[in-house]
């Protein structure tokens, strides 16, 4: 399907929409448009790093972009890994790259591995410092540096968060370290033998000053459990009960969701 934009009512911007069939045409998609920033990058036309996200809903849109870069020829796969670099949104305080619950050791398996990028290459906070609000300051401070975060995918969280920007949460809540939320833990518990209990209590998350500071966000919802939540995020007036309803103050925000997340809309 086409992009659209959703009308939202006579005061508010419209927002870019794309719905695909299911998961795996969803990761299609979005393994494109990460693909294009790649070449961005590569060409010069931008500088600035990708911003990536884990999470089930991901998992599809990894695999596509190892199948789209696996098909090119070996010169421009080449030259285009050579230009990677990508900030992730978060990390669990206490797990770190060695833990394969950790999103360092998830990142890895699924793009540093099989891609052969540098450890310097794909950045993360450091889940094992023993200091995470320093840490987070330093991350901060590294995506500054980098001048920014670009392509920035983002999934969306059952509790309408994005990152681990729990609700209640402001726009201008920076980078730090956050206690999860009880909805959070119980979402990410299959990572952890589906006992909630065991989700560390604790992460750092990039912010959504950071996130809003971006070239370009896109939000990929999936599947029928977060139809009610996009459709919030989407519909509501944003506040910070609602984490995510803050990216519509974004200009280049665009959704993509499957059907079955998109049911409501």
């Amino acid at each position: 399907m086409p992009s659209t934009s959703l009308e939202l009512g006579p005061s508010a911007a419209p927002i870019r929409l794309a719905v695909e069939p299911g998961p795996e045409a969803l990761g299609r998609r979005v393994a494109g448009l990460l693909l294009a920033a790649l070449r961005d990058r590569a060409l010069g036309l931008s500088q600035r790093p990708l911003g990536l996200a884990t999470g089930r809903t991901m998992e599809p849109v990894y695999a596509a972009l190892r199948q789209a870069l696996a098909a090119l020829p070996a010169g421009e796969r080449t030259e285009l890994l050579a230009h990677w670099r990508s900030f992730n949104l978060d990390e669990y305080v206490g797990l770190g790259p060695a833990d394969p619950r950790s999103f360092a050791a998830t990142m890895a398996a699924a793009l540093g591995e099989p891609l052969g990028l540098a450890p310097a290459q794909l950045c993360l906070p450091d889940g094992l410092t023993a200091d995470p609000e320093a840490e987070a300051h330093r991350y901060a401070a590294a995506i500054t540096d980098a001048g920014g975060l670009g392509l920035q995918l983002l999934g969306l969280g059952s509790n309408g968060h994005v990152g681990f920007n729990e609700p209640p949460c402001g726009p201008q809540a920076a980078c730090r370290c956050v206690l999860l939320a009880a909805a959070t833990r119980q979402q990410n518990a299959p990572g952890f033998g589906d006992d909630p209990a065991a989700v560390p209590e604790r992460a750092i998350t990039v912010g959504l000053k950071e996130l809003l500071e971006a070239e370009r966000l896109v939000l990929v919802v999936s599947g029928g459990a977060k139809a009610e939540i996009l459709r919030r995020v989407l519909r509501e007036p944003p506040s910070p009960e609602l984490p995510a309803s803050w990216l519509r103050r974004h200009p280049r925000l665009q959704v993509l969701a499957d059907a079955e997340a998109a049911a409501l809309l």
